[in-house]
């Protein structure tokens, strides 16, 4: 190694330890001004040596990249919301829905501060960070690296026993002192404040220029592990594996024994979380075990091994200055209450919820009132009551709307269902909008280059009247509308081809049939493998299938029953919109299970559980999470739990291997 070389490696690793102790651990060993000399200095010898060029060097933590255009990329493992508890009782039901599925052991519970800032998942490979994701909808975010980058606390490389490969999730945060600082120099400058931390953290990571993103106090504090063959069996290890490979864990998780110390943890921060240096709304609880975690697994939305408790939600009073109604695009009307603006959480709230007529009814709220308006587990603020003593004398009830706001169509409510619907399905043109607006949507058909505001206008203009207008459009109608430039209209036409390469089963979902979200479009697709199929499927057909209720069934039916979707359906197939699985992923599939009921039990040499979980779907199956008499077999790996076991004898249900299973196959 030359002696320029030699003087890089030193000073890159010097540098690197005192950035770990001054921004993980906090506790510095040489003044600001010593470090900024340092790093001079590596930046001058890296710019006069290219050869040496390190994208892991601490210089890169200062930036100088620019980024266009952030790719979207797919999670290795989905991100998860979390359910929320707002009670002691409700705590304790988790706990017994967990004991239930579980059996007769003791379960350990590790506590976390919920930190509110935005949602990151880190890929390390061989102990670089080799990816920064934002969570996007918990399927796809992202690809935010080179703003990451730049954050102190985020270790570039790792050291000590780390696996080979892991995502490590964190919430990207800005803490309140960082947070006033600059906003005092945004107030010195003659420009707005910011409004909250959380907003203003989660706005940093796109910024296209990371020099910017490297001015800006940003934290990671990492919460979880996931990846194959991790070297710890406890959540509460693996915060302290992550915390001896770099990263900035914060210290206050606790491990727990029960619900009482649970309540305990809670309780302190509820009282004291305004001593943090972070912003916090409640606390994550967590079965401790990684098996146990694995034996409860996830519900269509949230692992069942997870809850979080809410603090109790901030309250405002303001006016209520008028009620407005919007039409979704199913037709449900929505009343929407008009305040006078107020501070909330740290957020102007200008509009909140009513939700529907019996509400407003219940609370006999009136245009006039003062209310109180609460922002607890909701995104959207709720008025929670009506201050009486205010009412003025000449207050009248409110009257809900007869008609739809926006076509005039006499509004009806079915029997059983809380809100009105507006039926003018085909001409009502915030619903024909919102159709659109759901089949471009990242869940469903993922069409870049088009979004809400777009649709919005290429409807005014008359260029579409529903999805299927989508693939006839053309960069020469585009280009001429307002804020649409060439690239634009290139990127327009270019995503909405990309979408044919879209699978049926989110094909299915983008249709925006009521009733038919994502879980149940999954389910119909495996069922039915085509649009023909079900188009052809009668109501005692449909409610056959696994978790498809009368309900489902109906709206199912419904949908092909009316020739103008029948119609936009084969439009979109003859312009190559998939319809139907793939050959390629029906040779993977059989109805060799159909009707057997499967329960999963236990860590096993060969397939992973999500694997196994898999074949069966594929193969006709169904999984359940806990064992009945409906149970056809239960898979056991090793460390299934005991209680498990006795259940299953019990009942007389067959206990056989992973092998045993594959041998069905």
């Amino acid at each position: 190694m030359n002696p320029a070389q030699k003087q890089i490696e030193e000073l890159r690793a010097e540098l690197t330890k005192h950035n770990y102790n001054y921004y993980v651990l906090d506790n510095p060993t040489i003044s600001d001004y010593e470090f900024d000399m340092k790093l001079k200095e590596l930046q001058q010898l890296e710019a006069k040596h290219p050869e040496y060029y390190d994208a892991l060097s601490p210089t890169v933590r200062v930036g100088g990249m620019i980024t266009k255009n952030f790719e979207t990329v797919v999670h290795d493992y989905r991100m998860y919301s979390l359910d929320n508890s707002y009670s002691r009782e409700e705590l304790e039901e988790w706990e017994k829905r967990i004991l239930r599925i579980l059996g007769d052991v003791k379960v350990e519970f590790v506590c976390e501060l919920k930190y509110d800032g935005a949602s990151m998942s880190l890929t390390y490979e061989n102990g670089e960070l080799a990816r920064a994701v934002t969570r996007g909808d918990g399927f796809q975010g992202d690809d935010v690296t080179n703003n990451v980058r730049t954050i102190r606390s985020v270790p570039l490389r790792l050291k000590g026993d780390y696996p080979e490969k892991f995502d490590i999730r964190g919430e990207i945060i800005l803490p309140r002192d960082g947070f006033a600082k600059m906003n005092q120099e945004r107030v010195e400058a003659g420009e707005d404040p910011y409004m909250n931390p959380r907003n203003t953290a989660s706005g940093s990571l796109k910024l296209q220029d990371n020099s910017e993103v490297a001015k800006r106090p940003l934290d990671c504090l990492p919460y979880s592990i996931v990846g194959d063959n991790l070297n710890f069996s406890t959540q509460f290890e693996g915060l302290e594996k992550a915390r001896d490979w770099g990263f900035k864990v914060p210290s206050v998780a606790r491990l727990c024994q029960s619900t009482q110390e649970v309540m305990d943890f809670v309780n302190y921060w509820d009282v004291h979380r305004h001593e943090l240096p972070y912003e916090t709304d409640g606390v994550v609880v967590k079965v401790n075990s990684i098996a146990h975690q694995e034996e409860l697994g996830y519900t269509a939305k949230a692992p069942r091994w997870a809850m979080a408790y809410k603090f109790k939600a901030e309250q405002v009073s303001t006016t209520l200055n008028s009620i407005s109604y919007q039409v979704g695009r199913t037709g449900a009307i929505t009343p929407v209450a008009n305040l006078e603006p107020v501070l909330l959480a740290g957020t102007t709230v200008k509009r909140a919820s009513l939700h529907n007529a019996d509400q407003i009814g219940k609370l006999d709220i009136r245009v006039g009132d003062t209310v109180f308006v609460e922002k607890g587990g909701e995104i959207i603020p709720k008025i929670i009551r009506v201050d009486f003593t205010q009412r003025k004398p000449d207050s009248t009830p409110t009257s809900y709307v007869t008609h739809c706001p926006e076509c005039d169509t006499e509004l009806i409510r079915r029997e059983g269902e809380a809100q009105h619907y507006c039926p003018n399905y085909y001409g009502c043109p915030p619903q024909i909008t919102g159709r659109i607006q759901h089949f471009i949507s990242r869940k469903a058909m993922d069409i870049e280059g088009l979004g809400g505001e777009t649709v919005e206008l290429l409807y005014k203009e008359g260029l579409i009247e529903n999805y299927a207008d989508l693939y006839l459009l053309k960069k020469e109608q585009i280009v001429p509308l307002e804020r649409m430039a060439e690239k634009s209209a290139e990127n327009l036409v270019a995503g909405v081809e990309k979408s044919k390469e879209i699978p049926f089963e989110r094909v299915l979902y983008a249709l925006g049939i009521r009733f038919v979200g994502e879980t149940v479009a999954k389910k119909l697709a495996r069922a039915y493998t085509s649009v023909e199929a079900l188009k052809d499927a009668t109501l005692e057909d449909l409610v056959t299938v696994d978790e498809i209720g009368v309900k489902i069934a109906e709206s199912v039916v419904e949908f092909f029953r009316n020739e103008n979707n029948v119609d936009i359906v084969e439009r979109l197939r003859s312009y190559g919109v998939q319809m139907e699985i793939a050959p390629e992923k029906l040779q993977n599939q059989s109805d060799k299970l159909k009707g057997l009921t499967f329960v999963v039990s236990g860590v096993f040499e060969t397939l992973s559980r999500n694997d196994l979980k898999k074949h069966i779907e594929d193969n006709g199956g169904k999984v359940a999470s806990s064992i009945s008499s409906k149970t056809s077999y239960v898979v056991a790996g090793d460390n299934m739990g005991p209680s498990k076991r006795d259940k299953a004898e019990k009942l007389n249900i067959p206990i056989i291997s992973e092998h045993e299973f594959l041998e069905m196959l």
